[in-house]
């Protein structure tokens, strides 16, 4: 009996979702509990996880319902896939939160980023504290960090899924 192929598109898009609604329910948390403002770092590192293990167990089941059968090349989409899907739906989310949710939240988060960089760095120059701020600004220029967000998903699936990849394709 022949089992037809899954399209690696399908897959992706199902998974690509699947970590782009962790990713949202992260930032969620994170907004509700007030840690996002006060710069917790336990939301990235719960991401940083995540991410590889939905790509690599994606490719795992992929394999599985394709006859234990898996190209690299077919990882590779996989996984870019994936992470490109996975920053869109979290950049959708991001554009909803700072122009209808929370508008006032990114400046006060650029303010307290800014005020913690002074703190910190009370002997920084001024040029240095301006070139800083002109770098934030860009990065939170919507158009620019999702442009940079969506770049680097597509990356690191990219790496994630060369790993998996080599690991788990099938032998000729």
């Amino acid at each position: 009996m022949e089992t037809e192929k899954m399209s690696t598109g399908k897959f992706a898009m199902n998974y690509g979702i699947i970590l782009g609604v962790i990713m949202i329910a992260l930032n969620v948390i994170s907004y509700v509990t007030g840690q996002a403002l006060e710069g917790a770092q336990w939301p990235q590192l719960v991401y940083y996880v995540a991410f590889p293990v939905v790509i690599i167990y994606a490719i795992s089941k992929y394999k599985t319902y394709n006859a234990n059968v898996l190209t690299l090349g077919n990882a590779i989409k996989l996984g870019v896939v994936i992470g490109v899907i996975s920053a869109i739906v979290y950049v959708l989310y991001g554009l909803l939160f700072n122009y209808v949710i929370d508008p006032e939240f990114m400046p006060e988060l650029m303010e307290i980023t800014i005020d913690k960089m002074i703190e910190d760095n009370p002997d920084m120059p001024q040029a240095q504290i301006d070139q800083s701020v002109k770098f934030m600004e860009i990065m939170f220029n919507p158009l620019i960090g999702s442009a940079f967000w969506i770049a680097m998903s597509a990356l690191f699936g990219l790496i994630w899924s060369l790993i998996g990849g080599l690991v788990m394709k099938s032998k000729s």
